[in-house]
């Protein structure tokens, strides 16, 4: 025992938890006397405030009622149901009557049923119908002091609107058999009323404290609710014994009275709307409040002596369980400070746990990125593994609705600084939509390419997501991206399914294709692309363009470049047009570049390198440049005449670029420095037709073009191919062609483009 006692690892465990229940004595005797002292002033302040609530309410629900009265008298007809014919009751009005009470009471849950009555007609109107007057109030509603004559009798007298005291009434159910229902009657005053009608409300008493809400008064408090003549409406309090109370008080309009008596306190407050009169009765002290203090003495007292036997017991029994967590934790058995030694080893463990969430947060996020491009990825997947994958679904789509976004990031030419981890782009984007209220997920797809899934919580809020995009893009260009422009394309909203994510990643994909080239704007919506196919493409030009280089004509080369894209940038083509257009141009340059195996292999360094810029370029300016500098580059190799110009790529290119000339056999020959007859042998073995043949379909194959895409005459596209008149052409065209110019023009007609 003395072992035990003296042991370091048991007291530190004792005065530990000696130390935890002194202080949580200390802090539940503070709570304890805090608490009694203040507890009955909090109770009677909340409780005032919530009968002011309850107060308010009762004075809405009376202005109410009086409204309807009001709204009643204004119905037709405001005169009697006698019809002025044959004094017979007029049905037609009768049921006008009670189709309007009824539309009138069906909003309004507590009233129970208004009474129309006449004093010239035994008849009682309700929202539901008619019924005779004495059988309605002696048989339906029943009440031994409020019955047929007594209403008749009243309804007779000159009187003001007034409220009668809630009573129980007996009333038939749908069954007829009778239910006890505690009612409030309003009854309208007929001083200065504007038609003959007798109005009644009858209240439901339930339902109307259920509107009202007390609930949340004290325990114990009464509601008395007074008329302007002191007369009792309603009590919740049947001993409540008012007489003493009522004559000692003093009360007015303007301010409101309380009063003590015995055990209770009256609050009186006095309703400026009509004079009612409303009495809070509340305890005025808890009572037998000193064996309360007494006993919660007590048992603070047992609970620190069980406490501190309590300690003892356990610091002997859970020595040896520190000793073994001390072991376990790497603290062996060596002499000292235990918790110290403890406290040590869970630092180590918070420290290792950090990483490990660090590491487990990385590959949370890579897998739902995973997630998400297998949600893009329209390949069937394996079931089970869709299975594993969906519990990654709610964390892609947090609304009930959703767009995606892809964003573009490219860095500027002059932004001077080191291009940023994708990682720290993708995260930027996503505080930023952040920052304009909106939750998304930003995930990185490929080069420069961002996807955002963006929530939304109905359809409608995407246009607001639009105005909040295009304010993020331009805080980021600013701050957070600095350096970067970005681009943004919105697809439609969808709703979140897995299945829709690949609709929604194709809406921005094709957005992006077919962006305007002309369109600066920093937000594209799929839904406001005008899709258009008025390309311009130039064949005649783009013919010439190749034979130009070949000759080093760079400065005609860059001309029609220029012109070719500069129409089509004015003619507003999508960005899919213009990098087709601009491929086919570089296409048109490479065709006669040469045929060496050092050229193709630079040829094919230019292709790859012009491909790749023409799919992240979205200004077509700088498409443009790039098919600038592919034509400077390659007409370097057109500059050098062959040696030999009597070879196959020379004599092709040069009809190209001359035939729409008077060339003749004897001029080309004399251009390859050859006789006509070795020049025509020299074609026919080469070419496998004669020279004329060859010219001829050279010529026709661009007078087609002209007949397809351009309005000129047929002497005129004659002219443009070599022909000396429009006869000569118009024969020659017929026999390679089979039928004449004018034919083949109406069989392929289409827009000029």
């Amino acid at each position: 025992m003395k072992r035990i006692v003296t042991n370091l690892g048991v007291l530190q465990i004792f005065f530990s938890l000696l130390l935890v229940i002194a202080i949580m004595f200390v802090s539940t005797y503070l709570i304890y006397r805090n608490s009694i002292s203040g507890i009955y002033d909090k109770v009677t302040q909340n409780n005032t405030l919530v009968f002011k609530s309850v107060v308010q309410s009762f004075d809405d629900s009376f202005r109410t009622v009086d409204n309807i009265i009001h709204s009643v008298h204004s119905l037709p007809p405001s005169d009697n149901l006698i019809s002025p014919d044959d004094d017979s009751l007029d049905m037609t009005k009768v049921y006008t009557l009670v189709k309007n009470l009824s539309t009138l009471i069906s909003t309004v849950d507590y009233i129970e049923e208004v009474v129309v009555f006449y004093d010239d007609a035994r008849l009682a109107i309700t929202s539901e119908g008619t019924s005779g007057f004495e059988r309605f109030f002696d048989g339906k509603y029943r009440h031994d002091t409020y019955n047929a004559s007594y209403w008749k009798t009243y309804a007779s007298t000159k009187h003001a609107f007034k409220i009668f005291p809630a009573d129980s009434f007996k009333v038939l159910d749908i069954n007829q058999q009778p239910q006890s229902r505690n009612l409030m009657i309003a009854f309208g005053g007929n001083k200065l009323a504007t038609s003959s009608k007798n109005v009644m409300v009858m209240i439901d008493v339930a339902a109307l404290l259920k509107h009202v809400n007390q609930q949340s008064v004290i325990p114990g408090a009464s509601l008395i609710l007074l008329d302007q003549d002191r007369n009792i409406i309603y009590s919740t309090d049947k001993q409540w014994g008012l007489v003493d109370v009522l004559n000692d008080v003093y009360f007015n309009a303007d301010r409101e009275a309380s009063l003590t008596r015995e055990n209770y306190e009256y609050n009186f407050y006095k309703s400026d709307y009509n004079g009612f009169i409303y009495i809070d009765k509340v305890p005025y002290q808890f009572q037998n409040l000193n064996p309360v203090t007494q006993a919660n003495d007590s048992i603070m007292l047992t609970a620190i002596i069980c406490a501190v036997a309590l300690s003892v017991f356990l610091s002997i029994y859970l020595n040896r369980p520190v000793k073994r967590i001390l072991r376990l934790l790497g603290g062996g058995h060596s002499k000292g400070n235990d918790f110290r030694k403890i406290y040590s080893g869970i630092v180590k463990l918070q420290a290792d746990n950090e990483l490990y969430r660090d590491q487990l947060a990385f590959a949370d996020k890579e897998l739902r990125r995973g997630v998400f491009l297998q949600a893009l990825d329209e390949s069937a997947h394996a079931k089970a593994h869709d299975i594993q994958l969906q519990t990654y679904y709610p964390a892609l789509f947090g609304e009930h609705c959703f767009v995606m976004v892809l964003f573009q990031a490219r860095p500027r030419p002059d932004a001077g600084e080191a291009p940023l981890p994708v990682e720290t782009i993708a995260d930027r984007l996503e505080a930023g939509l952040r920052r304009e209220g909106a939750e998304a997920s930003v995930f990185h797809v490929s080069r420069a390419e961002f996807i955002a899934v963006v929530g939304l919580s109905k359809p409608e809020e995407r246009a607001r997501l639009l105005k909040r995009l295009r304010g993020s893009i331009a805080a980021a260009e600013k701050e957070a991206l600095l350096g970067y422009d970005l681009w943004a394309c919105v697809s439609e909203a969808y709703a979140s399914e897995i299945k829709n994510a690949n609709r929604g990643y194709r809406d921005v994909m094709n957005g992006m294709l077919y962006r305007g080239v002309g369109d600066a704007a920093s937000v594209l919506d799929v839904e406001e692309i005008e899709y258009v196919w008025n390309v311009y493409f130039p064949f005649e030009k783009l013919e010439k363009l190749s034979n130009y280089l070949l000759n080093g004509k760079l400065q005609e080369s860059v001309q029609i470049i220029r012109e070719t894209m500069g129409e089509n940038a004015a003619r507003n083509v999508h960005r899919h047009q213009l990098v087709h257009i601009a491929k086919s141009m570089l296409f048109y340059m490479l065709r006669y570049a040469g045929s060496s195996a050092n050229m193709r292999e630079e040829l094919y360094a230019i292709e790859t390198e012009f491909c790749r810029r023409a799919e992240q370029t979205f200004d077509y300016r700088e498409l443009e440049e790039a098919l600038v500098a592919v034509a400077g580059r390659l007409s370097a190799y057109g500059r050098a005449e062959p040696k030999n110009k009597l070879n196959s790529a020379f004599i092709s290119q040069y009809i190209e670029l001359h035939y729409m000339e008077n060339l003749y056999l004897d001029q080309i020959a004399a251009v390859m420095e050859t006789t006509p007859k070795y020049f025509s042998n020299y074609f026919k073995k080469t070419f496998g037709v004669n020279y004329v043949e060859y010219l001829n379909k050279v010529r026709l194959s661009h007078a087609r073009d002209l007949l397809r895409s351009t309005s000129l005459s047929i002497a005129e596209i004659g002219e443009k191919t070599g022909y000396l008149n429009a006869s000569t052409f118009t024969t020659t065209f017929k026999k390679y062609m089979g039928v004449s110019p004018s034919d083949y023009r109406k069989q392929n007609d289409q827009q000029i483009v």
